[in-house]
């Protein structure tokens, strides 16, 4: 019988990774924070960019009125709206995304970015030829740092998590990938330095999109190409 060879997978996560966006939801989250009384430092808002609405106004407004959340996320994609029309893909993302795809191995968005905020993102990248699948706010219960998400990216690539890296930009990403039993590449293009995506379990970190793609056959998601290529003959 005929051994099948195993699906890999590369998990892209989209804000901060492959676009230039975090500071843009920082700048809306003070703004929305602000409009209902609340102060966090800009600091403090940015360190949380890449965790869920929900787990980001715990770790930041733990004694806040609860009932108002709706409230303060709406507010926050309404301050968000006039950075959508500027979103731009980071350097190297959408030649990275291609080459990985070019090499055989499926390609999957992992995000939980809003519908609309979605749809932006995925056209400033272009890539649409090169995917496999992408994710939804819908397709999990749980947001990052929890692996609801990846294990839904997981799932829709066919890969195993021994077949399968992320790529991330902040330790929530890192911390979620490690929860799904999957190894993470980071870049700092999110703006959380290399010491605390290390310290959070990252394989490797890399300056940005182009780094990573400069050291592809080097980097972890290399392992992946190289069998990629070999069972391809």
């Amino acid at each position: 019988m005929a051994v099948t060879d195993p699906v890999r997978a590369v998990l892209f996560d989209l804000d901060g990774t492959l676009t230039d966006t975090n500071y843009g939801h920082t700048i809306a989250w003070s703004r929305a924070f602000a409009q209902e009384g609340h102060h966090p430092t800009m600091a403090a808002i940015h360190r949380h960019i890449g965790m869920g609405s929900d787990r980001l106004l715990d770790a930041l407004l733990p004694d806040r009125d609860r009932a108002r959340d709706e409230i303060l996320t709406a507010a926050r994609s309404e301050h968000y709206r006039p950075f959508i029309g500027l979103i731009q893909p980071l350097p190297g993302a959408r030649e990275l995304v291609r080459e990985v795809a070019r090499r055989g191995v499926r390609v999957v968005l992992a995000t939980s970015a809003p519908a609309a905020e979605l749809r932006a993102l995925r056209s400033a990248l272009d890539v649409e030829d090169c995917l496999s699948a992408v994710t939804s706010p819908a397709d999990a219960d749980s947001s990052k740092p929890a692996p609801d998400i990846l294990e839904v990216a997981l799932e829709r690539s066919g890969a195993d998590p021994a077949n399968a890296v992320m790529v991330g930009d902040s330790r929530w990403d890192v911390l979620a990938a490690r929860r799904a039993g999957l190894g993470c590449v980071a870049v700092l293009t999110g703006g959380i330095g290399a010491d605390e995506l290390t310290e959070a379990g990252a394989s490797a970190v890399y300056t940005g999109p182009d780094d990573l793609l400069a050291h592809l056959d080097d980097s972890p998601i290399g392992r992946l190409l190289k069998c990629a290529r070999d069972s391809n003959g």
